[in-house]
C-alpha cells in the first residue's frame, strides 16, 4: 500500500489542490499530520477536501487546538496571533477538527504532529525510543536518532525553505520505502487571496519575504 503523508497545510487551498492533483492516482490512502488550519484563509475548504480523501487519517496539530481554544493563544508570537485573528474569522467547520487523534501507528512508525511539542529539524539532537513521522517544523528530512528514524514530509502550504513549493512524502508499506517529493504551486494566487481578504500588511509580508525557487 502507498500512503501519501503530508502536513502543515495552513489554510492554503492552492497548495493543497496542487498536492491532491499530484497524488490522487499515485497512492491508496492519505495521512495528514495536522495543522490544516490557520495562516491562510481557506480553513473550511482545506478541511473539507482532506476529509474526502480516500482512506484518510487526520491528526490534530497545535493550530487545530488553537482554533478550538484548548491551547493558549497568548503563548504564541505576536505575528502568529495576528494571523490567528484574521484567519479564524473564515472558519466554521469545528465539527471537522473535533475529536481528532493525536497519533496513529503505521508499521514501525508512530505518526504524530510533533514529539513533546518540539520543533524538530535535521540537526536537532533528540533521543527517541521508536521511529516517527512528524510535521510541525515545515522542513522535509529523514534523520537517524538513537537507532531509529524520524521522518518529516515537509509542509504543503507553508514551506520554510521555498515558499512556492509543496513538500510531501509517500510511504510504501509493502517495501518500507519512503520517497520525498517537492512540486511547485502558484503562491501568487495565495497572496492575491490574502490581499482580497484584507490580511494585515505584516502577514502578507511574511509570505512575500520568503525565498522562492524557479
Amino acid at each position: 500500500m502507498k500512503i501519501a503523508v503530508f502536513s502543515d497545510v495552513h489554510g492554503n487551498l492552492i497548495a493543497l489542490e496542487t498536492f491532491v492533483k499530484a497524488t490522487r492516482n499515485e497512492v491508496d490512502s492519505y495521512l495528514c499530520l495536522g495543522d490544516v488550519v490557520n495562516y491562510g484563509p481557506w480553513n473550511d475548504e482545506c478541511l473539507e477536501i482532506i476529509h474526502e480523501l480516500p482512506g484518510v487519517t487526520l491528526l490534530e496539530g497545535n493550530h487545530e487546538r488553537l482554533f478550538q481554544g484548548t491551547d493558549d493563544l497568548t503563548h504564541e508570537l505576536p505575528l502568529v496571533q495576528e494571523f490567528f485573528h484574521h484567519s479564524r474569522q473564515f472558519f466554521s467547520r469545528e465539527d471537522l477538527i473535533t475529536g481528532l487523534p493525536r497519533s496513529v501507528a503505521i508499521g514501525a512508525y508512530e505518526c504524530v504532529h510533533t514529539i513533546n511539542e518540539r520543533r524538530i529539524y535535521p540537526d536537532t539532537e533528540i533521543e527517541v525510543t521508536g521511529s516517527y513521522f512528524v510535521g510541525h517544523s515545515h522542513h522535509q528530512f529523514r534523520i537517524d536518532r538513537s537507532g531509529f528514524k524520524i521522518v518529516n514530509p515537509g509542509s504543503v502550504g507553508q514551506n520554510r525553505r521555498w515558499i512556492n513549493m509543496v513538500d510531501y512524502s509517500i510511504l510504501d508499506t509493502t517495501h518500507g520505502a519512503i520517497h520525498f517529493f517537492s512540486i511547485p504551486y502558484d503562491v501568487d494566487l495565495f497572496l492575491s487571496e490574502m490581499h482580497f481578504r484584507d490580511y494585515p500588511a505584516q502577514c502578507i509580508a511574511y509570505y512575500k519575504q520568503k525565498l522562492r525557487i524557479g
